[in-house]
């Protein structure tokens, strides 16, 4: 039942924001304003950006270094900077990155932004907070814009995140990750757990037919 309603809506709904976002549209938040075009994700229209943005809110960030991986439109990272912390904000989308640099400009902003593959072209430091809400429809990106969606066709996002994450990582560092139950959740935690990281369950929250679940990513105790 749920799928058929799913189904049903998805097919009444799909169009018509699909037609909304098919031109660059005006996103407003708590004094923060951003431009966002058709190739970027749109906050307004998917749950868990704005879920793990509360989330993120309820946290001591003033002074933190932190990082919204994947940023997108840079809603996270742009509350984040407002609230005091020292912010970095990479998206491997080019017309994303345009746009976080043209925003930031338009909000007044300091946070640096960088064209990046996951930590690919990252300068090498360690921050204190990590902020994903990665891909995880298993098909090969062809666009960049098709990178906010699809993780590959054998889950290579998140084999490269957890080989690479730990180069950026101290020993009090957070890493906090939304997915949801249309995720291969057991996939993902056994790639995880490959690189001797667990998932630890935070935060879960339903929107209609959409179980939403904020993980942190914990390094997993070695035994000797």
């Amino acid at each position: 039942m749920k799928n058929a309603i799913k189904y049903i809506t998805g097919k009444t709904l799909q169009p018509l924001v699909g037609a909304y976002l098919s031109r660059e549209r005006t996103y407003n938040y708590k004094g923060i304003s951003l431009r966002i075009p058709p190739q970027v994700f749109h906050p307004a229209f998917f749950f868990s950006t704005k879920f793990l943005l509360q989330f993120i809110e309820g946290l001591q960030i003033s002074q933190k270094r932190f990082l919204e991986l994947g940023a997108g439109s840079g809603l996270i990272a742009f509350s984040a900077a407002k609230k005091g912390a020292i912010v970095t904000a990479t998206d491997i989308n080019s017309i994303a990155v345009e746009f976080l640099h043209k925003n930031q400009q338009r909000n007044n902003v300091a946070l640096q932004v960088i064209k990046s593959d996951l930590f690919s072209d990252i300068p090498q430091q360690q921050f204190d907070i990590v902020a994903i809400n990665p891909p995880y429809y298993k098909k090969s990106p062809v666009t960049d814009a098709d990178y906010a969606w699809y993780c590959g066709e054998n889950s290579g996002y998140f084999i490269n995140l957890f080989k690479t994450i730990g180069g950026y990582l101290g020993k009090s560092s957070e890493v906090y990750m939304i997915l949801n139950d249309e995720c291969d959740l057991k996939l993902i935690m056994s790639i995880a757990a490959q690189f001797n990281y667990r998932l630890a369950l935070m935060s879960s929250k339903r929107k209609a037919w959409e179980m939403n679940y904020i993980f942190k990513i914990e390094k997993m105790q070695q035994h000797v």
